[in-house]
């Protein structure tokens, strides 16, 4: 058997958690393998929007294993906030979850590092959810960090007032306020729970799932254009949001990589700072804002929203190996009389298709037009059902990508999908 992967291909955003939960039934195990917190799945169903942080989104589906991997960052008072939100609804984690003991901590320092190190950046900041994924994840790759594992370790509390101390000097540097003793103390209470759960060497766990030709679905945070290496660098994530994060966030071979699905709005948004080459900032952007409910599932920020861009697209559809593609959204432009799609960025008076290393200079998007549509597609299930012009859209994006689009979602719930 194989590994799928599932991630995003715009900024993020791209409704992953809907996806990834109407794709579990057709796989045993649904693996996390990159970011934290930060992140924000949305699933809708039984009239009940769920926003799941760090738990895999294939939770609410019974006999399904769910992985959190070592490529992840865990802040214990989330996952005890999201764990008790789940206990409520009637789902027992502590049944159909597994926590990678090579995950990183997140711990109450590192978030005021965050939001101290953004405090001081001003105009130039990057826009980050201060989660703390940042500092962790500078921990990690300087060999600073503390592990999941580390809690079941006798020194676990003199490790962790190391790092803390280490924080504390750093901190000495900013003009910041905080209250440790409140968050240590929580934070604290949350690793007595996280202690209750299944905590495994996920790498045997999940390689162990392939040999036995268990159906293995890795779920992405963020988007490819977040990625650390191959985002709009600095305005990105501290992880590799691509389908190669999903081999070391996982701890599996590139040979056992099969399906690539990614996900993608039929327009773009963005959270936060950063470049935006097909930014609207008119009535058209407010527009797709308030229909699209365009506001941050973790940060509730409003999302900034624009054309799709295809020079972005065609770019981590390269970068990601991607096999098909999974259209979101499709029901928000419904009403447009005109849509339009970037296929060129003008730089410099020249025109190009690739994206260029500094997204933050000038870039003057080249749009070609497409016709709208009026009909309601929400309750629309068979493709042939479909506006024509919303088939000439998804033909226009297959033929400019030379991806087929597999997944058409027309609303919020899981209901509301198209298969084709």
């Amino acid at each position: 058997m194989k590994v799928d992967v599932l991630l995003g291909l715009q900024w993020g955003d791209e409704g992953k958690g809907k996806v990834v939960d109407v794709l579990t039934p057709h796989y045993d195990v649904i693996a996390r393998f990159q970011g934290g917190p930060n992140a924000g799945h949305s699933l809708e169903f039984n009239s009940i929007k769920h926003v799941l942080h760090l738990i895999p989104s294939g939770v609410f589906h019974e006999n399904k294993l769910n992985l959190i991997g070592n490529g992840v960052v865990l802040d214990p008072i989330v996952f005890q906030k999201e764990n008790a939100a789940l206990m409520a609804l009637g789902v027992d984690l502590r049944k159909n979850l597994v926590i990678s003991k090579k995950a990183h901590l997140i711990l109450p320092t590192h978030r005021f590092l965050d939001a101290a190190s953004e405090a001081a950046k001003g105009t130039t900041k990057i826009g980050s959810t201060l989660r703390g994924i940042g500092p962790t994840y500078m921990d990690k790759t300087g060999r600073n960090g503390l592990r999941v594992g580390d809690i079941l370790l006798s020194d676990f509390k003199d490790r962790y007032e190391f790092l803390k101390r280490k924080h504390l000097e750093l901190l000495r540097q900013y003009s910041f306020d905080f209250n440790l003793e409140e968050a240590e103390k929580e934070w604290m209470q949350s690793i007595e729970k996280l202690r209750e759960f299944n905590l495994v060497d996920s790498e045997y766990v999940i390689n162990q799932a392939l040999q036995s030709g268990k159906r293995i679905l890795a779920e992405g945070a963020q988007g490819t254009l977040l990625d650390i290496d191959f985002g709009s660098y600095p305005y990105v994530t501290s992880s590799n949001t691509i389908c190669a994060g999903a081999c070391t966030g996982l701890g599996i071979a590139p040979r056992t990589i099969g399906e690539v699905y990614g996900i993608v709005k039929a327009y773009c948004t963005r959270v936060g700072s950063g470049p935006f080459p097909t930014e609207l900032n008119d009535n058209t952007g407010e527009w797709l804002r308030n229909k699209g409910a365009e506001f941050g599932s973790t940060t509730g920020r409003p999302r900034r929203c624009g054309w799709l861009d295809l020079v972005a697209l065609k770019y981590s559809i390269m970068i990601n190996g991607v096999t098909s593609i999974i259209l979101t959204k499709a029901d928000v432009l419904t009403g447009l009389d005109k849509i339009k799609v970037c296929t060129h960025y003008r730089i410099n008076g020249k025109i190009t298709d690739q994206l260029p290393y500094d997204l933050s200079q000038p870039i003057e998007p080249v749009y070609e037009e497409l016709p709208g549509w009026e009909q309601n597609i929400c309750a629309v299930n068979d493709f042939a059902d479909l506006p024509h012009n919303l088939k000439k859209y998804i033909q226009y994006i297959e033929d400019k990508t030379g991806v087929t689009i597999k997944i058409i979602s027309v609303g919020p719930t899981r209901e509301q999908i198209v298969l084709r």
